[in-house]
């Protein structure tokens, strides 16, 4: 499963919703690569795009995503499912670690334990990097076929990104000239959950910009 039939089931859900009219996709980390592959595939049925913290501006990845690659390691540690192991992940996702709380650490146990989600996410994971990253010619690909039709974007990185660095909205930036960027400092890998009225007011901005 990669993220071209990741980007082609939102395709066919739109379809079944019975939505034709070009929409506004907004995606964090793994969901902002598939927007772009959406955007990619299928650019008559995408207005906008809202980015946040997305994969595709670099190689850098958490280890812990490098990881899940490999053989054996991988699936098992994907298995394992433990409260301490959620916690430390949930953690990981925020400048302010309180935010994992119980609650959201019940949530992500709770889809973990759904059937077939641990190998999804993996081969997702595959189809574009393994232990040095994400792949030079994935990044390459998406990029060159985003920037040959561009369509309204913006771009948030949290500056304690720890999953993705923030150092990729600079290559964002590069990538994206029309783009808006913003650095939200404070914030880690979920700027939405972490700042969710700045990034609500950004992407309201976006939308409202557009005739």
């Amino acid at each position: 499963m990669g993220l071209e039939s990741l980007a082609d089931a939102a395709v066919a859900t739109l379809d079944a919703l019975g939505e034709t009219r070009p929409v506004h996709l907004v995606g964090n980390s793994l969901g902002g690569a598939i927007a772009m592959t959406m955007r990619a595939r299928r650019p008559d049925r995408v207005r906008s795009l809202a980015l946040t913290s997305s994969a595709g501006f670099g190689a850098e990845v958490t280890p812990a995503l490098r990881i899940i690659s490999l053989n054996g390691l991988g699936p098992w540690l994907l298995a394992r499912n433990s409260r301490t192991s959620t916690t430390r992940v949930e953690r990981s996702l925020y400048a302010d670690p309180t935010l994992a709380t119980d609650a959201r650490v019940d949530l992500a146990l709770e889809l973990a334990a759904v059937p077939g989600r641990a190998t999804s996410f993996r081969r997702a994971l595959l189809s574009i990097g393994g232990i040095r990253g994400t792949k030079k010619q994935w990044r390459a690909d998406l990029l060159r076929a985003m920037a040959a039709d561009p369509v309204p974007t913006l771009i948030i990185w949290g500056a304690q990104d720890v999953v993705l660095p923030a150092a990729h909205l600079e290559a964002a930036a590069q990538a994206f000239p029309h783009a808006r960027t913003v650095l939200l400092p404070d914030t880690g890998h979920m700027a939405q959950a972490e700042q969710p009225e700045e990034v609500a007011r950004l992407i309201t901005e976006l939308w409202e910009s557009l005739p």
